[in-house]
């Protein structure tokens, strides 16, 4: 059984960073294709960012391009998101997803993903 899970939430003021992380284990996390998603209350799930199975390639929402960084460390089996320069805006439950692919194309839909984490909580306050 594939499990996830998210740690490195908090509150924030705005213009600070914070850093995700994401440990899977139970599967093989060289196959995986990871995203990080968020949701805000009231809002849907959005893509944030992806990184293929080998971390050659990434892949950003526009509303975080060169703030956000997705990175993975296979000797850890873990998920980065580094997020600098946060605004009130990126408040919201922050999301860690899987799915098994060895493609260069990744997918912004959070119904292609098959692996959950719980969720941390990113709070930046103004």
């Amino acid at each position: 059984q594939v499990q996830l899970v998210e740690s490195g939430g908090q509150l924030v003021q705005a213009g600070g960073s914070l850093r995700l992380s994401c440990a899977v284990s139970g599967g093989t996390f060289s196959r995986y294709t990871m995203g990080w998603f968020r949701q805000a209350p009231g809002l849907e799930r959005e893509f944030v960012a992806s990184i293929t199975w080998n971390g050659a390639y990434t892949n950003y929402a526009d509303s975080v391009k060169g703030r956000f960084t997705i990175s993975r460390d296979s000797a850890k089996n873990t998920v980065y998101l580094q997020m600098n320069s946060l605004k009130p805006e990126d408040t919201a439950v922050y999301y860690c997803a899987g799915v098994q692919s060895y493609t260069a194309t990744m997918s912004p839909r959070p119904n292609d993903y098959d692996y959950w984490g719980q969720g941390t909580q990113v709070t930046v306050s103004s």
